[in-house]
């Protein structure tokens, strides 16, 4: 294994979301992630083949079924060698099942033990069932998101699950795991994807308490309020973004557009951005997606195409910084951030049930008679 993170062991209890792209994050850095999957196959929405599921990739896989006390005495023998353990179960959960916090750092006391919900831990939504659009809207994210006059849009679900969840997990995980090393105790982390979309706020509330932000949609600077923070159809249908916010890349803006400042709104007069709004959209669509490029590209306008998922791999410069690369004919994005000495790098795909687990026991350092007492509690565990 490469990357900074070599050398540490994470026990994943398999979930969906920000969990896996928590392990994902850990794994790419060259953590050992072992994930514990279901026995049997689960309603997780996972791809039917694993090579497609890449918020999986880099792992090995044990099989347990978790009803099991059996199983759950695996779980903790696990738990007792790893240095950190990720689980995405409605508070109180892994507690039934004599997984919780008490019991996991009763075996391993230097274990981080890390959480991820969508309200937290407890207060009064803590057991209510959602999904990020739900964890973003309690933020304020989601109101904040859209243009005027329409309602909110959800950005996918990269605000809750993944930038306030799987990510804020990743790295309270690395921050514990670094605390543990001068402590020689483990904790617990309680990250709440509702409280990680509002910390991804953070800019926009201090905005506001400044008098330099209103709360409506799509009437400031940063959320499609201004027209020269946008993104714009060109004659052929497709789409360009500028974000040419600074006076002097305002000015090239205009410049290579070819329209006349003294002609125009000041850039800041909010009143008549509609008519600047105009101004641009006219332009814009008088040339194709790749002749603005051409014009535009790697200049101070702050311009680049807006590239579907099939375009964005085969950009140049995407294509220069290798940011994608190709997994068993799966193309997906390469691991973040870049190192200049320990970089870290996609170890494997993404395991089947059970794949490579018995050689993760021995890495680990389980022996051949405790790996077959795993076997022997109906441990699933495939060669490889």
């Amino acid at each position: 294994m490469s990357g900074p993170l070599a050398g540490v062991k994470v026990l994943e209890i398999a979930g969906i979301g920000p969990g896996p792209f928590c392990g994902m994050l850990l794994a790419d850095m060259g953590a050992d992630v072992l994930r514990v999957d279901r026995l049997q196959a689960n309603d997780l929405g996972l791809p039917v083949e694993p090579k497609y599921d890449i918020m999986s990739r880099g792992r090995r896989s044990i099989a347990l079924d978790l009803k099991l006390e059996a199983s759950i005495e695996a779980v903790l023998e696990l738990a007792a060698k790893a240095d950190a353990l990720i689980e995405g179960f409605r508070p109180g959960v892994t507690e039934r099942l004599g997984l919780g916090p008490e019991a996991c750092l009763a075996r391993n006391p230097r274990l981080v033990y890390g959480r991820i919900t969508g309200w937290g831990q407890d207060g009064p939504l803590a057991q209510a069932a959602g999904h990020d659009i739900n964890y973003i809207a309690l933020s304020g994210a989601l109101h904040a998101i859209g243009r005027k006059g329409e309602a909110p849009m959800p950005p996918l679900n990269l605000v809750g699950d993944f930038g306030g969840g799987g990510m804020v997990l990743a790295f309270g995980i690395a921050c514990a795991l670094f605390e543990a090393r001068a402590s020689g105790q483990g904790q617990v982390i309680d990250a709440a994807m509702s409280e990680g979309a509002a910390s991804l706020m953070a800019m926009f509330y201090g905005r506001m308490a400044a008098g330099h932000w209103r709360d409506q949609r799509g009437v400031n600077v940063l959320d499609t309020g201004a027209p020269w923070y946008d993104a714009y159809e060109t004659a052929d249908g497709k789409h360009v973004a500028i974000g040419s916010i600074e006076g002097r890349f305002y000015a090239e803006l205009l410049a290579r557009l070819g329209l006349d400042a003294a002609s125009l709104p000041e850039q800041f007069d909010y009143q008549r951005w509609p008519e600047l709004r105009a101004a641009f959209s006219s332009a814009f669509k008088s040339k194709t997606r790749d002749e603005w490029c051409r014009e535009m590209e790697g200049s101070d306008v702050c311009f680049a195409p807006v590239l579907s998922l099939t375009e964005a791999p085969q950009h140049p410069h995407n294509r220069a910084r290798n940011a994608f690369v190709d997994i068993d004919g799966v193309t997906q994005p390469a691991p973040v951030p870049r190192y200049s000495r320990t970089p870290g790098a996609i170890a494997r795909g993404a395991p089947r049930r059970g794949e490579g687990g018995a050689q993760a026991l021995a890495d680990w350092g389980f022996g051949e008679t405790e790996i077959a007492g795993f076997r022997a509690r109906g441990a699933l565990m495939l060669d490889g």
